[in-house]
């Protein structure tokens, strides 16, 4: 499975500057409030809008090793348990043996090879910002206790510098699931919501926000900062609209385009506001996880432009994914205990640190990616991933059951330092349902019968792991 495969396509992280071209030599690396001393001859330098930097300064910097291959054009950086590595002129990197897509593939510059700053700055856990300006990139360690790691990059699509955005809250990403239409912020916002008609319509106005430059990358966005979002499978709401409504306040306005009048409720954490379209009355219902109910996070792997792992046969990780997920949640919401919320429910891209912040904003009580494996096409089977202690348990009540009723070979309870289940603070496990690149293994998962029973085995699991009868 290329289950890192949308780790660079960031809401967060995504560092492209649209129109944008500027020579290395005026471009900095600040970490942790230091600057960091680039060869003289090749520096840091956006390259076909995409910041490139000289992987060895930054990862020797922050105590990783590099290893560079002259004959494969291989360079290797590793560090603890995380190794990573990536060969000029291919836009396909590992980390810890998994497939990742560049946005850009590394190459030779003098002597000196320059990767994408969004990979590294994800792959080594560091908070990046970008001040268009002095065209400076800045570097936050995790513990370093330096600056709040708040990404204020230029104005997407426009040419106005970065300054502009000082202050701002930044609207990092959306999504629409069960009736529940979400909003990622990099902050705190207060939010002005109220309803239209002639049409029907709810309109949210977020006042001194700006679209995150990674935004477009997750939905469509003009040069005018207009897009919308076109919902399917959900009869109240036809489409989402969104725009930079105001400059004075920067104001983005979002617009849930309705079939008729309905209620709603608002809820609005730090980082995630959410409207509820399920509460009839309009007046405020309970947030998810403050109704005396277990909330659970079911993570659709992958989706739109990023498919994920391909099959023998030419079926789509990303497809699995989802009709498992989807199969999942009609169960869960059969449970009276249980409060269930996707992270998609559709074909649309979601960020690895949009998932995470989901779940870590609804406080969700565990976390359950679901994906799909690939590797050589005698690789089959099927094993569990968790990260931090804290999870362990869940892992090993979790494959029993996938085990159970996968009825493919076990793999088992594995560690690795995955995204989801490295960010989050709840119990969070990553399931690999089997191998699409195995011919057997790809031929049942695409079928009613497995997924049905691998669905009802994932429910039995958490609810064993919950403690609900």
């Amino acid at each position: 499975m290329k289950k890192f495969g949308f780790l660079v396509l960031l809401f967060v992280f995504g560092l492209v500057f649209p129109g944008y071209s500027h020579a290395a030599t005026d471009t900095k690396i600040i970490l942790d409030g230091k600057e960091i001393v680039q060869p003289s001859d090749t520096k840091a330098e956006i390259i076909n809008s995409k910041v490139m930097v000289p992987i060895r300064v930054v990862s020797e910097n922050l105590g990783y090793s590099v290893e560079w291959k002259q004959q494969t054009q291989t360079v290797t950086i590793s560090k603890d348990n995380t190794a990573m590595q990536m060969i000029v002129g291919q836009k396909t990197a590992t980390v810890n043996g998994s497939n990742v897509n560049l946005d850009a593939p590394p190459l030779v510059k003098n002597g000196t090879t320059l990767v994408p700053l969004r990979f590294i700055g994800e792959e080594m856990g560091l908070k990046v910002g970008w001040n268009n300006t002095t065209k400076t990139v800045t570097l936050v360690t995790q513990n370093s206790g330096s600056g709040n790691g708040t990404t204020t990059p230029p104005n997407s699509g426009n040419e106005g510098g970065g300054s502009d955005q000082e202050g701002l809250v930044l609207v990092n990403g959306i999504s629409f699931s069960d009736n529940r239409f979400m909003i990622a912020t990099s902050g705190s916002t207060k939010p002005n919501v109220f309803t239209m008609t002639g049409p029907d319509r709810i309109v949210i106005d977020l006042p001194n926000t700006a679209f995150a430059d990674s935004f477009s990358e997750g939905q469509a966005l003009d040069s005018n900062q207009n897009g919308q979002l076109v919902v399917s499978g959900y009869p109240d709401v036809s489409k989402i609209r969104y725009s930079l409504y105001s400059n004075s306040p920067s104001t983005i306005r979002f617009v849930i385009d309705l079939s008729s009048s309905k209620g709603y409720s608002v809820q609005n954490d730090s980082g995630l506001v959410m409207i509820n379209l399920d509460n009839q009355s309009g007046t405020p219902a309970p947030p998810v996880g403050n109704n005396g109910k277990t909330v659970v996070v079911i993570d659709a792997g992958h989706g739109d432009q990023d498919p994920g792992a391909i099959g023998v046969t030419g079926k789509r990780e990303k497809d699995f994914n989802l009709a498992m997920a989807l199969k999942v949640e009609a169960l869960l919401k059969k449970e009276s205990k249980i409060d269930v919320v996707l992270t998609r429910s559709d074909d649309t891209f979601l960020a690895l640190k949009e998932r995470v912040k989901i779940a870590q904003d609804i406080k969700a009580d565990i976390f359950i990616s679901i994906h799909a494996n690939s590797g050589p096409a005698a690789a089959n089977g099927v094993e569990t991933f968790y990260t931090r202690s804290n999870s362990k348990a869940l892992a090993t009540v979790m494959h029993k059951y996938l085990l159970q009723s996968s009825g493919l070979k076990d793999r088992g309870v594995k560690t690795a330092s995955l995204h989801v289940t490295r960010e989050t603070t709840m119990p969070a496990v990553l399931l690999e349902g089997g191998f699409l690149s195995n011919k057997s293994d790809e031929a049942a998962l695409f079928t009613e019968s497995f997924q049905n029973s691998v669905a009802k085995g994932i429910v039995a699991g958490i609810k064993e792991y919950l403690g609900i009868k």
